[in-house]
């Protein structure tokens, strides 16, 4: 059995790495676009406005107040702006003539108001060169200093904070998914060893009886047959469970048996032994005696084997009942174990066959996943709960495809 999840595992974490870069990039790619826009916007604003200053110069009225243009034709923006008369060295020597969106406290003096507006100034120059300001012989009158308005410097370090939330998001679900994904495997490795265990623990307690019992009869040779005889069915069970394992993980070779056969021979073999379990239960099988499935039988016995320790282990009743039932229904076999013990709660019906599960004190956990993985992985088949009743009973379905009938 594979305990990692091996290249699919590494496919999938590297697809998710993929989707999730594309979509950061994406999200970057999207907002640069959208803030470079509204850049182009802005300055196309202050381009009007520029232009209407030229076109102020140009019907004489240079000495204006540009204050109004100021405020009429641009009074609305959001972004910082500054407007400066014709000078080279505009932070030393510049004059500021108007300024809008720059915070400033307002008790400030007049002379450290003009000192912070040409830093001001300094760092609008680094963000975008001024927009030039011409009179129609080519002099420059003044020029124009903007800055980004508050929305573009949001929108600017936006992908860069969704990218941070992202990665921190997929640190966290990483660091979960491989610890729910270690403690899996810890429970399966231990469900494993305890699955072995218990494997091994109904011959090997068989064998211990039957030791006990050619102690008692080693003067009767009949008798001494008898218990030799099964002995030899457990030895042939331990070379069973041994070939179980080793086909976990591989695919093993189906041929065409007979269910009703097989689920009969099992029956038998427990039947032998629940006295010794201490139980006191009837297992039964009819219906469909002759069709045949293509089945793995070592695998294919341990399911039913594994329905049935579960049956018992539900089983409180004092007169226990297991029948199975065989239907050949169109080209499926339908296989059904029904028994009268406690039942399964109806938002448990999923969890059973998850590996780890159990609601028993001393449950492993396991059999029933494997028992699923067998069916449905191996065989092609589906294995579910067809009815439980608390108190009552639960029902068990296998739906196998038929073979063809062999004449």
């Amino acid at each position: 059995m594979k305990m990692t999840g091996g290249p699919a595992s590494m496919n999938i974490k590297l697809a998710l790495i993929i989707i999730g870069a594309t979509i950061a990039l994406g999200t970057l790619y999207y907002t640069q676009n959208l803030v470079g826009r509204l850049q182009q916007r802005e300055k196309d604003i202050v381009q009007l406005y520029a232009s209407s200053l030229e076109y102020s110069a140009s019907t004489e009225t240079i000495n204006a107040d540009f204050t109004f243009v100021f405020q009429n034709i641009i009074g609305r923006i959001d972004f910082p702006l500054i407007l400066t008369n014709d000078v080279d060295q505009v932070a030393s020597n510049g004059t500021i003539i108007g300024f809008k969106n720059i915070d400033y406290d307002p008790k400030l003096s007049n002379e450290k108001l003009k000192i912070i507006l040409q830093e001001k100034v300094f760092e609008l120059s680094k963000q975008h060169s001024p927009i030039i300001v011409k009179s129609p012989t080519g002099k420059i009158l003044s020029k124009i200093y903007f800055g980004d308005s508050e929305i573009i410097q949001r929108l600017r370090f936006y992908p860069f904070l969704q990218i941070l939330f992202a990665l921190v998001f997929l640190i966290i679900a990483y660091t979960s998914f491989s610890y729910v994904k270690k403690s899996e495997q810890r429970n399966i490795w231990v469900g494993m060893s305890k699955e072995t265990a218990h494997q091994l623990g109904t011959p090997i307690s068989s064998l211990m009886g039957w030791n006990e019992m050619l102690k008692m009869n080693y003067s009767n040779q009949d008798k001494v047959l008898d218990i030799s005889d099964e002995i030899g069915s457990d030895l042939t069970r331990l070379s069973k469970i041994t070939k179980r394992f080793s086909k976990i993980g591989s695919k093993p070779e189906l041929i065409d048996e007979n269910p009703y056969n097989i689920i009969e021979n099992v029956i038998n073999y427990f039947q032998r032994r629940l006295p010794q379990l201490g139980k006191n239960v009837l297992i039964s099988v009819e219906g469909s005696k002759e069709q045949k499935v293509k089945l793995n039988i070592e695998l294919f016995e341990w399911v039913i084997e594994n329905l049935i320790k579960n049956a018992l282990d539900a089983i409180e009743n004092k007169e226990g009942k297991i029948a199975f039932k065989v239907e050949h229904i169109r080209n499926k076999i339908e296989i059904e174990i029904t028994d009268n013990g406690k039942g399964i709660e109806h938002n448990r019906r999923k969890d059973i066959f998850r590996p780890g599960y159990s609601t028993k004190r001393r449950g492993w956990g396991l059999g029933l996943s494997l028992s699923k993985r067998i069916i449905e992985d191996y065989h092609n088949g589906k294995i579910f709960v067809k009815q439980s009743i608390i108190n009552t009973g639960t029902t068990f379905k296998i739906i196998l495809n038929s073979a063809e009938e062999i004449t």
